[in-house]
Parts: C-alpha cells; sequence; structure tokens
C-alpha cells in the first residue's frame, strides 16, 4: 500500500491558506479549521512544505527504513547531483560522511541521467505531431496522471534518472543490493511508490532526512575528510537539476530562437506551458518541464542559499569534475548498460472533478453573499485567486464557505450580535427572576389577608341589603368587594408569574386556535375599525402544547397590539405563521406608533405599562414571557418608531414529553 507522501499536522496549522494558494493540484481541503492533504491528488510537488511558515506539512520519513537497509551492510547511496546545492561549503565531504553513515558505495545518481540521454535523442528526433513532454519530473508526471489525463500519451516513454541508475545497479551488482536514492525532491518519494517502477528503489531520503540522520549519529561533516564517489561516473548528466539540463546531456541545441524545444520550470510556467498544449496551442516538437525552478529549488533542497547561488555551486561542481573523468571508460559503461531496460509506461490516475453548472456557482457566490460581480472582491484570502475560483472549488467539495473572509467577518459580526442580544435576554432574565421570587413571597403574604376582606366585605353587604336595599352604605360595601377582587385578580397573576409552572400537553392545530382566538375579535365593536389579516395554510400546523396556556400568550399579544394602534390612522394587525425544520413562527406585526427606545428594555418587566390607570396590571407580557419560555421557545420583538412593532414567538414543533402529561417546573426566565 502506497504511503502519503505529504499530510498535515493538525495542531500546528493556523489556517492561513498558503498552502491552498500555492498547490497547483487543489489538494488542499479545509476540514474543521484544518488544511488536512487529500492525499488522492496530492502530486507530492513540495510546494505546501516551502510556503508553510507553521511547519505544519510533514513529508513521510523513511530515516527509520534507511536504518533498517543499512543494517544489511549492502546498502548503496545514490546522491542527486543538486547535493553541491545544499552542502556548499563542503560537499567534496558528502562521500566519506554517507559511508561513516554505513554505505557500501556513493555513486551519483547523475550516471543514470547520461544512460537515458540516447533514449532521449530518439524522442526528440522521432517523427510525431504531438508535443512530447519530458519525463524525468515526477511531479509533472503525476499532475499530468491526474488532471491532464489526454496529455499521458504526450509523455516520453522514458525512465527517469533515479530508476534508469537503479536498473542498472540491480543489473551489474548483487541482486540483494539496497538502494537509496538521496535528493532535493519529495515527488521521488513518490515516484519510487509507483507500480511500473515499484521494487528499483529501496528507499528515497530528502536532503534534510539525511542531515537529520548525520545529527543522529554524530557526524559532523566539516570534520571528515574529502573523497570521491564510487563508480560508474558521470558526464553532463550532473547538469540535470539545473533548467535544460537534460537537453545538455543529448547535445540538442535549446537556442532561444529553437522552436522545437521549449524548456520551462516554475510552477506558474509549467502550469501555462501543460495548458497550452491541452489546448492544442504549442506547436514545439519537445518540452523539457520541471515544477521547480529546476532541482536545485527542489523543497527539501534545504540550504539558505538564493537560486543564483546554489545555481553557482552545481556548475562549479559540473566544471570541476567534467575533466576528471575517464571519457573511455564512461563510454564503455554506456555501451555495456545498452541492453538495459529504460522504457516505461504511464497509467491515467484521473482526479478532475465534473465542472460545476454556472447556477451553482451563482448559487455558491449568493450563499457568501456575493450577488454580483461587484461583490466578488477576489482578495485571495480565501487561497484562491478569485471568488469564481473558490466557489467552483466549494462545488467540487475541496473547499468550505468559512474560508472567504469577507463572508467569515461578516459572521462573526453576526454571531457578535446575536451574542449581544443573548445577553441582553438574559440579563432580563435574571431580572425577571429576581421579580419572580419577590412577587411570590408578596403575594403569598397579601393573598390571605384580601381573602379575609373580601369574605368579610361580602357577608356585610349581604346583611345591608336585607336591611337597606339599595341604600349608599351598600354600594360601597361593593365597591370595596369589587377592589378586594381586583386586588385578587392582581395577586393571582403574580402567582401564575411566579409559580412553579404547569403545562398540560396536547397536539393541537395551530391555525385553528389562533383563528378561535381571533373571532371575539373580529365581533366585538370595540375592533371594528381593526383589520385582522391572518395568513396560513390551508393544512394548518400541528404543534404538541399546552393550548390554553398558548391562547392567553397570543391574546395578551393581539390585545397589547390593538392598544398600541387606538391612536393611528391605519389599524392593522398581521398576523403571519411560518415554520422551518424544528419550529413554527408566529408573527404579530401591527402599524402602531411602536416602542419608545426608552421602554424597549421593560417590555417583560412585571408592572410594566403605558396603559391609564385600571387598564392593565403590566404582568400580561411577563407571564406570556414565562410561558414561552416553560415551551422551550423565544418571544422577541422589532420595532420602528410611527411605523409599528412586530412580536415574533419560536416554539418548537414537538415537546419532549408525552401527550396528555401535566409537565410542573419552574418558568424558565
Amino acid at each position: 500500500m502506497n504511503q502519503a507522501i505529504v499530510t498535515t499536522i493538525s495542531d500546528r496549522c493556523k489556517r492561513c491558506y498558503s498552502c491552498v494558494r500555492e498547490c497547483p493540484a487543489s489538494a488542499i481541503k479545509v476540514i474543521d479549521a484544518q488544511a488536512q492533504v487529500i492525499e488522492e491528488r496530492c502530486i507530492a510537488c513540495g510546494h505546501c512544505v516551502k510556503v508553510c511558515s507553521q511547519d505544519a506539512k510533514q513529508i513521510f520519513s523513511e530515516v527509520d527504513i534507511t536504518y533498517e537497509l543499512l543494517a544489511t551492510n549492502n546498502a548503496v547511496a545514490i546522491v542527486a547531483p543538486s547535493f553541491a546545492a545544499s552542502f556548499p561549503d563542503n560537499y567534496r565531504k558528502v562521500p566519506t560522511a554517507l559511508k561513516k553513515l554505513g554505505f557500501t558505495k556513493v555513486i551519483e545518481t547523475a550516471f543514470g541521467a547520461d544512460l537515458i540521454a540516447n533514449n532521449y535523442m530518439d524522442v526528440i528526433s522521432s517523427e510525431t505531431e504531438k508535443t512530447i513532454i519530458s519525463s524525468a519530473c515526477p511531479a509533472v508526471v503525476s499532475f499530468i496522471q491526474k488532471y491532464y489525463a489526454e496529455l499521458v500519451p504526450n509523455l516520453a516513454k522514458v525512465v527517469s534518472p533515479m530508476i534508469a541508475l537503479g536498473r542498472y545497479l540491480r543489473q551489474n551488482q548483487d541482486e540483494d543490493v539496497k538502494i537509496v536514492f538521496i535528493g532535493p525532491c519529495v515527488a521521488k518519494k513518490h515516484e519510487a511508490q509507483d507500480p511500473e517502477v515499484t521494487g528499483v528503489i529501496d528507499s528515497v531520503l530528502t536532503f534534510t532526512e539525511l542531515k537529520e540522520m548525520f545529527e543522529q549519529q554524530s557526524i559532523i561533516i566539516d570534520e571528515l575528510g574529502e573523497s570521491e564517489f564510487d563508480g560508474p561516473y558521470a558526464m553532463m548528466g550532473k547538469a540535470y537539476p539545473l533548467a535544460g539540463g537534460l537537453l545538455k546531456t543529448t547535445d540538442v541545441a535549446d537556442d532561444i530562437l529553437e522552436k522545437d524545444i521549449i524548456v520551462v520550470e516554475g510552477k506558474k510556467k509549467v502550469l501555462e506551458i501543460i495548458e497550452e498544449i491541452a489546448q492544442n496551442h504549442i506547436n514545439a516538437k519537445f518540452t523539457d518541464i520541471l515544477f521547480c525552478e529546476g532541482c536545485i529549488s527542489g523543497p527539501a533542497i534545504d540550504t539558505t542559499l538564493n537560486y543564483y547561488a546554489r545555481r553557482e555551486k552545481v556548475i562549479n561542481y559540473i566544471n570541476e569534475k567534467l575533466n576528471t573523468v575517464d571519457r573511455r571508460v564512461w563510454k564503455s559503461n554506456l555501451y555495456n548498460a545498452r541492453k538495459l531496460n529504460i522504457v516505461r509506461n504511464f497509467k491515467i490516475d484521473n482526479q478532475r472533478r465534473p465542472y460545476p453548472t454556472e447556477d451553482k456557482i451563482k448559487e455558491i457566490l449568493a450563499q457568501t453573499k456575493k450577488f454580483s460581480p461587484k461583490d466578488e472582491l477576489n482578495c485571495g484570502a480565501c487561497g484562491y485567486a478569485t471568488c469564481r475560483e473558490y466557489a467552483v472549488a466549494i462545488a467540487k467539495d475541496l473547499a468550505e464557505k468559512e474560508m472567504c473572509l469577507p463572508y467569515l467577518i461578516d459572521e462573526l459580526k453576526n454571531a457578535y450580535d446575536n451574542l449581544s442580544d443573548t445577553q441582553e435576554q438574559l440579563r432580563v432574565a435574571e431580572k425577571l427572576a429576581s421579580i419572580g421570587q419577590l412577587a411570590a413571597g408578596v403575594a403569598h403574604e397579601i393573598n390571605n389577608p384580601l381573602g379575609t376582606i373580601l369574605l368579610y366585605a361580602s357577608m356585610l353587604k349581604r346583611d345591608l341589603e336585607k336591611i337597606y336595599n339599595e341604600d349608599q352604605k351598600t354600594q360601597d360595601l361593593e365597591l370595596i368587594v369589587e377592589e378586594a377582587n381586583r386586588c385578587k385578580n392582581i395577586v393571582s397573576n403574580l402567582l401564575n408569574f411566579a409559580r412553579q409552572g404547569k403545562l398540560k400537553l396536547t397536539e393541537f392545530d395551530l391555525t385553528e386556535s389562533i383563528t378561535e382566538i381571533l373571532r371575539p375579535f373580529t365581533f366585538d365593536s370595540d375592533y371594528r375599525s381593526f383589520d385582522f389579516k391572518f395568513n396560513i395554510l390551508k393544512n394548518g400546523y400541528k404543534i404538541t402544547g399546552d393550548e390554553d396556556q398558548l391562547k392567553q400568550v397570543f391574546i395578551n399579544v393581539i390585545k397589547n397590539a390593538c392598544e398600541a394602534m387606538s391612536e393611528s390612522e391605519k389599524k392593522e394587525l398581521r398576523i403571519n405563521i411560518s415554520s422551518d425544520k424544528n419550529n413554527f413562527i408566529i408573527e404579530f406585526s401591527d402599524t402602531g406608533n411602536g416602542i419608545p427606545k426608552e421602554n424597549q428594555n421593560k417590555v417583560f418587566t412585571p408592572f410594566f405599562t403605558t396603559k391609564n390607570i385600571g387598564k392593565g396590571t403590566g404582568l400580561g407580557l411577563a407571564i406570556s414571557y414565562g410561558i414561552i419560555k416553560m415551551h422551550k421557545g423565544n418571544i422577541i420583538f422589532t420595532t420602528e418608531t410611527g411605523k409599528g412593532t412586530t412580536f415574533k414567538i419560536t416554539l418548537p414543533k414537538h415537546q419532549t414529553y408525552q401527550n396528555n402529561e401535566i409537565f410542573e417546573g419552574a418558568i424558565a426566565l
């Protein structure tokens, strides 16, 4: 089973989207705020590793595997020619250090480049109508296999220098030889696992991993002596890590005016040239392509030198060693390898996902509040160059809405506003809870003496009526009884507000219940000038709750709305019912004067009322608030001075208690 080459260290990822921005294969997906590598889409180019400032991308390490190979005492190291850039101050000591590590031989992979030179000569000089693409760079090969399946036949059917040298050594060395490739390339790890060439290379180390092993084994390269590589020795294959180095091994001219040959390096240019070839816009016979700016810019080159300094180090090494190679021996080695199989085929591994429809793209853009081209900021914060590319990525399940920074800021602002509203509701709830506790105590203390007053006043009134009939005294006693009853009603309301609540749950039709409530209002002469509009669905809404108590809530809200519209020219109360997956939403919208700002925080406060004395106790909305909370719902309002107020009641469709069960519990204030 192939091993994932690049993975994410979750606790280090900071969601900066640098890897998303840099990945040429769109193989990064943000999952639970972590930029995860999609293994099957990854081409192991290593660009995400290079740009990650948090070291959150890790390369599959083959250090332990290499130690196991070294333990056989039959391990050979083949070193990429870019080693001179990774060890700029002591590259002559690298063979010594590797042998101290335990390798029996240390050979330059550059000889593998010499081995395949003639094959590339044949490819370039062959008669073909399609543009041939070099196959030495495994990242380029993988990219074409996964995303440009139509160009797989264009790949030169030639193995890479690493595989060529590996096959050469297995043919000319002990069959049990263990071969370890060492270089700056992450994609080489992926290439070594390819079924077409598997078994040739036993382990792939990056220069970073090699330096890690030196440190573990206390090998200080500066303290070692210089030594030479083992044969077979290379000639111009040493130029392979440089752009156009392949052509140097074939003696093919790469003059700027040579239209049949194109040399391309670097991610941006590679993506452009591959697309151009796919669109048949390129007539060149051959393209030499490297995903990095030469192998000297590989993701694991592990050096602080800039591009030009690295290039200079490799060129100096080439010039230094070219004249030391015995050409006769070199040619003899090539001749003896003439029957070596250095041909390979490439299979399609299509990872392209269907392109979304225009309607789907617009729908996704709208979800992130981009309704027109002017809304598309193309800021690149999500990692994609344009908002449209980002929407396409979402449609392909390669991105998520939260990656859009402007959208996320808006969502955070809404969340902050909602938090502020919730905090205000909690403040009101705490206040109501305190008042409720106080009210309960006061009500219980007052209720008993009120009952006594009412009892004896009624008895005295009855006795006086027998004696004096309609005397003024009986009228006075009747007033006492009425006022005592009024006090008792207030106390009863206080107890309803503060007592342990009871819900008798049944399933009923919400629309029928509200229709039943509205009927008396439409017949009452006091409400003749009011226009009641109730928008309902034909099939109604089935809800589980305490119908009587909810009716009381609706009546309280309707009466308050009518009271608010008493002096309005337009007296219209609109009642709307809607629903979502779990809740019903009932909205009561009036055309009154609205609630003044200074009163908005007092709406659900007990005993607060703007009605005239004797018209109300100020407990209606406070009790309604408690009933709705007992139903695990919510009641809020929006208001605009001079235009009206809307009360919005949200109720769950189903309670967690069985029908007809009486639920007792404290009112959740």
